[in-house]
């Protein structure tokens, strides 16, 4: 859990940081962008063969490699001297995630039963959640601090003795397995997903400063292109990238379909609330960060209700988690449209929370439930990576939106993840009543 943690706190960080990081280094809204985006990115495509790997290789071994180069990439990340060198590093932090973080789900996986396995992943969904939201407030915190002039610096240095105590910890409590010689690794399913994925952020990112050229059009649709290649891919593969057993099981392929919807608007709408109160309200970051605080305690105050109302009412939580998070954004959209005062924000940003909160932990039981043991690692890297590669998506959609339309970034934003919970809503049932799959 603290692998997963340390990893998205790191993935949220830049959205309180990098108008800092901007102020220090220099760069235009599209590197802005890519501070965000390039981890996700990077982190997503690697997610859909670090399940595998770990399988193949040995899960603890895979963990341990993956959160050493974790930590020496935070480093370098600290000491970035231009915006391309920290960008890289960024993008080297989103792949030795990639390697850790389905190792810790594998391991859960292997050491409860059925009934206790779907509690514990439960529990991960808040703790997700809450870290995701963390993040931007740790950054404020250790910006506002600026210990020995680091300034924004620091938001990665403290990665340091955290990668230490997480290596210390794997070294010392996970369970050594030898993996299995028998898995074997797709590489051209793995080389269409790192296309399409990339042909899909990339322009929607560098288009606007690019002036919307001709490839800024036909990038996606070969994007589109390389993942429907992938689809045919899975059907023929002799390893295919996802255990096609998976793909016959209605609440994970359900669960994952909603996950892209709901994800793309979680990861844009954070940044375009922090990029409206740093750059068009002249917070700093630590003002930011404190403004986003309410966010957290919804997510805190509803999770605590959410497994019980999962228990009682299945996918319905799910419907008033993302009806709940709908009225939160509608509320952004009003307050950033009026003359109201700015402190009015917080009450909608307690509603998105409350609804976030309802929607965590319950979406990743339903989907993480579905897998057999057998199935968790590469059921996990799906699911992880469709998280990051939908977050890079919302980002670099709302993001370009949110320069596009200054000062009216923040309502159009609002607006954008509204409608992306009502499709996710509609997109709810094709799920199960119930995690089990029974009727409710």
């Amino acid at each position: 859990m603290l692998a997963d943690v340390l990893d998205l706190l790191d993935s949220t960080v830049m959205n309180v940081a990098a108008p800092s990081v901007r102020a220090g280094l220099g760069g235009g809204p599209a590197a802005l962008q890519w501070l965000t985006a390039g981890y996700a990115l990077a982190f997503g495509v690697l997610l859909v063969v670090g399940g595998r790997l770990g399988d193949r290789w040995g899960r603890r071994r895979l963990f341990v490699v993956g959160a050493v180069g974790f930590t020496l990439a935070s480093a370098v990340c600290a000491l970035a001297p231009t915006p391309a060198v920290l960008i890289s590093a960024r993008v080297a932090q989103g792949a030795l995630g990639a390697l850790m973080i389905p190792q810790g789900f594998g391991v859960l996986a292997s050491v409860f039963d059925e009934r206790e396995r779907g509690r514990a992943f439960a529990v991960f969904g808040p703790v997700m959640g809450l870290a995701a939201i963390g993040g931007p407030i740790l950054a404020g915190g250790l910006i506002a601090l600026d210990l020995a002039g680091l300034d924004w610096r620091l938001v990665f240095l403290v990665n340091v003795p955290l990668g230490a105590l997480t290596v210390a910890g794997a070294l010392r409590w996970m369970p050594a397995d030898p993996g299995d010689a028998t898995v074997r690794i797709d590489p051209v399913g793995a080389v269409l997903v790192a296309a399409g994925s990339a042909l899909l952020v990339y322009p929607l990112i560098q288009g606007r400063e690019a002036g919307w050229p001709w490839w800024a059009f036909a990038s996606p649709a070969a994007g589109v292109a390389a993942f429907l290649a992938l689809g045919g891919r899975q059907r023929t593969s002799p390893a295919p990238i996802l255990v096609p057993s998976l793909l016959r099981k209605r609440a994970f392929v359900g669960g994952l379909v909603v996950a892209v919807a709901f994800f793309s608007g979680v990861g844009g709408l954070l940044l375009v609330l922090s990029l409206h109160l740093q750059l068009d309200l002249g917070y700093s970051a630590l003002q930011a960060a404190l403004a986003l605080a309410p966010v957290a305690v919804g997510i805190a105050l509803s999770s605590v209700v959410a497994p019980g109302l999962a228990a009682r009412l299945g996918r319905s939580v799910l419907h008033l988690g993302l009806g709940v998070e709908a009225l939160g954004t509608l509320g952004l959209a009003l307050v950033a449209t009026s003359d109201l005062p700015v402190w009015t924000l917080l009450t909608p940003s307690l509603v998105v929370g409350l609804g976030l909160g309802l929607l965590f932990g319950t979406l990743t039981q339903t989907i993480f439930t579905a897998a057999d043991p057998a199935e968790v690692g590469s059921a996990s890297g799906a699911l992880n990576a469709v998280q990051q590669l939908a977050s890079a998506l919302g980002v670099a959609v709302l993001g370009t939106a949110f320069f596009a339309t200054a000062p009216s970034g923040l309502a159009v934003g609002a607006l954008v993840v509204t409608a992306t919970c009502l499709l996710s809503a509609a997109l709810v049932t094709l799920l199960p009543r119930t995690p089990s799959g029974e009727p409710s």
